[in-house]
């Protein structure tokens, strides 16, 4: 029964079915099966086949949304049953990630951020138009391994700089690794602002980020 389950989550996720994604869920929960097991065996499969079609050019970003969005669908269901028993995902970093200030883009963001907590990263979404400081601040309350800065604007790309500027007088940026992205951003952007890294897309961030972390 849990392997049929099983590939009916996965076909979830790799449908952007989002009503299938979070009915899916909540049989689990309501047969008691582990949510941890139907997150790693169910869900992150389908999105992981969605990240490499995206990655090889046979999908595309309106795929990759429709299946962050059934993803998010379930783990809303699953994260308070997983709170409910007591169980926790072994954590492979700790990431904050948002969008600079003056810059209300975020659909890469959010795909960075659904595909990052797919693979055991713990993530901290700081949201849109976040003040400088506000980086600095939770990466310093949580201990984070990476923070993540996001720029959609060539007006607004400056402010990544800023933000590694903010990391480095606070005396976070030799624990704390930086990966920036966003359409205008570039690796020789990321180079002369002293970025750690640079991804053009979601699946490109989890591989640098785990590579970042030594996962």
């Amino acid at each position: 029964m849990a392997d049929g389950l099983f590939e009916a989550m996965r076909r979830s996720v790799e449908e952007g079915d989002v009503a299938a994604a979070e009915a899916t869920a909540r049989t689990a929960v309501d047969e008691g099966l582990d949510p941890l097991e139907a997150i790693e065996s169910g869900y992150v499969p389908g999105l992981s086949c969605v990240g490499e079609g995206f990655a090889s050019g046979e999908l595309y970003l309106p795929d990759m949304v429709l299946a962050a969005k059934a993803m998010k669908a379930a783990m809303s269901v699953l994260e308070p049953e997983m709170k409910r028993r007591g169980a926790t995902r072994s954590v492979v970093g700790k990431v904050v990630l948002g969008t600079v200030k003056g810059d209300i883009h975020e659909i890469g963001k959010n795909l960075v951020g659904t595909m990052l907590s797919a693979s055991g990263f713990e993530v901290h979404d700081l949201g849109v138009d976040v003040p400088l400081d506000r980086f600095a601040d939770v990466a310093g309350e949580v201990g984070a391994d990476i923070v993540g800065v996001s720029a959609l604007l060539t007006t607004t790309m400056t402010n990544q700089r800023a933000v590694i500027d903010t990391l480095t007088s606070r005396g976070l940026r030799p624990t704390v690794k930086v990966i920036v992205g966003g359409a205008p951003v570039t690796q020789a952007w990321a180079d002369e602002i002293g970025a750690d890294g640079y991804s053009e897309d979601a699946v490109g961030a989890v591989t640098l980020a785990r590579r970042l972390v030594g996962a």
